[in-house]
Parts: structure tokens; C-alpha cells; sequence
């Protein structure tokens, strides 16, 4: 139906305003989830909604409602829509202030939930795999914008994807300042090296994807031993398999980095493995409270 939830109100998305003061336009300030919806139910919600609140924290920014409160909103949100499987998009914004930066001048936070279709990528990527390179914008340093705090500021990810997209590639990989693997433009990442799933740890500055952990969970539910250490541009170009996970990709295989082929150039099969059990687990999806 196109309808946008606004502070408690439900408006046609052409009607959906905010003011052209908000912190969140002007300097990026406030923070989001991307959170998709499997049978009519909110994939993981609570950890969605504690993310939320925990960058809140981070930020200074109180969130002038509860968490059940938020979890009721995205739910009338979801219904209102009459949408299949939706993805949703739930930002909260420092709210109109002033041409200053000073955060205490801004009246109230802005509560704004947007329901829509979305797909990153098609059907046949997922089973081709993605070509990716690893570009030269390094991630946010963790002491300066912590990448756990998923806020409205995404420059930092965009200046990675405009390098990808000048490569022609499907995605990008960002390195951190000591150069270390953090993560991609939008996704966490992670290889497969002699039977082992590795993945970069939170101390590399990532984003700690609820996407990301719901894969550890089934690659140990299926008897596959997952660490997570520091990865090198070394480990991704000798990596048997190499994969992102993320809320709008789910999880898909990565077949180059820089040109150069991880194995044989195709998907492998613990990361198929993966896929499959994601999208059985989705497709059976119940909720939860």
C-alpha cells in the first residue's frame, strides 16, 4: 500500500516528510536497521531491536519509545503494507535542530519505519558468485565512528562502492587500518580454508551482522568448526571458499577477488551447504516472542 510509519502515524509514502533541519539530513546523525520479514514474521527481531537500542546508547541518542513499543510499530508497519516477505528499514533520527552541529538544540528523535521490497542481487549470482576487489578506502576506525554503531552515516561504505563500481565489480572489501580484512561495502565476510569457516572478530571493525551470526549457528549446528581471527589479503586470495552474509544479500558465494579465482572460480560446497540451510531455516521461519 505504500505507507510509511512517521512518529506513530501511518502516511502514504508521497505524503512522508520530515523537516529539512533534522540532524539526520543535515550531518547524518542517527542510526538504522535493515531487517527482512520470512512467513509474515520479523526475522530475529529482538536482536534487531537490541542492535538498535545499543547503537542509540553509543550515540547519546534516547529513543523516545520502548523496545516493545518498537517491536508493535514494525509489526502494524508490516501488516499496514499487505506486502510478501518485505524487507524493512527502521531509522531513528536526532530530529530537527538547528544549522549547528550541537545535538542538545535538536527538539525530538524521529521515529520512521519504510516497508518495501528490496534484491541486491539476482537469482543467477547466487549461483555464478559475486566478482569482488578489494578497494583503498579503509574502514572506519573504531575509535572514530565504531562500524557496530550502524548509523545513518554510510559514506565511509559509499566511497567503497563508487571504487567498486569503477572496477566494474559486484562488491567491495575494506580493509582496516592496520590492514586486516574488515568487512564489505554492506556485508560481513568470511572464507572456508581446510573445512574451516573463518571470519574477521568484532576487533577488526565490523558490523556484527545478525545475518552473520545466524550462519555461525548453522555452521555448527552442521558439525563445521567456525573461528574468528584476523584475515589477511594473503587468507581471502588462498581461501578454498570465501562468502558475505548480510540482511538483504542473506548469504552468497564470492568466485574472485582482484581478478584472481578463489578455487576453482565457482561456488563451493560448504558455502552452498550454508545457503541451503539459511533458506530452509527461512522458509520455515515461525518468529519468535
Amino acid at each position: 500500500m505504500g505507507l510509511v510509519y512517521i512518529n506513530g502515524e501511518l502516511v502514504p509514502k508521497e505524503e512522508a516528510k520530515i523537516s529539512v533541519f533534522d540532524h539526520g539530513l543535515l550531518y547524518g546523525d542517527g542510526i538504522f536497521e535493515g531487517i527482512r520479514v520470512y512467513n509474515g514474521h520479523i526475522f530475529h527481531i529482538n536482536a534487531h531491536v537490541d542492535r538498535l537500542f545499543n547503537s542509540a546508547k553509543a550515540i547519546n541518542l534516547e529513543i523516545p519509545i520502548s523496545k516493545s513499543e518498537i517491536k508493535e510499530a514494525l509489526n502494524k508497519t508490516v501488516k499496514a503494507s499487505e506486502l510478501d516477505d518485505p524487507y524493512i528499514r527502521l531509522v531513528i533520527t536526532r530530529g530537527e535542530g538547528t544549522l549547528g552541529l550541537d545535538p542538545r538544540k535538536c527538539a525530538k528523535p524521529q521515529i520512521i519505519i519504510i516497508v518495501d521490497k528490496i534484491q541486491l542481487y539476482s537469482e543467477e549470482l547466487y549461483k555464478k558468485g559475486l566478482n569482488t576487489a578489494i578497494v583503498s578506502t579503509i574502514r572506519n576506525h573504531y575509535e572514530a565512528l565504531n562500524p557496530r554503531i550502524k548509523s545513518l552515516n554510510y559514506l565511509n561504505n559509499i566511497l567503497a562502492k563508487i571504487q567498486c563500481a569503477a572496477f566494474n565489480k559486484d562488491e567491495g572489501i575494506m580493509l582496516n587500518k592496520d590492514g586486516l580484512v574488515a568487512e564489505c561495502t554492506g556485508d560481513n565476510i568470511f572464507i572456508v580454508k581446510d573445512s574451516v569457516v573463518i571470519t574477521p572478530p568484532t576487533s577488526a571493525g565490523i558490523l556484527l551482522g545478525i545475518t552473520r551470526n545466524t550462519i555461525i549457528d548453522l555452521a555448527r549446528e552442521k558439525g563445521i568448526e567456525v573461528k574468528e581471527m584476523d584475515l589477511t589479503r594473503y587468507d581471502l586470495y588462498t581461501a578454498d571458499e570465501c562468502f558475505l552474509t548480510g540482511t538483504a544479500a542473506q548469504i552468497i558465494s564470492v568466485v574472485t577477488i582482484d581478478d584472481l579465482k578463489i578455487a576453482d572460480g565457482v561456488p563451493g560446497k560448504i558455502t552452498l551447504s550454508l545457503l541451503d540451510a539459511f533458506r530452509n531455516l527461512i522458509s520455515n521461519y515461525a518468529g519468535e516472542k
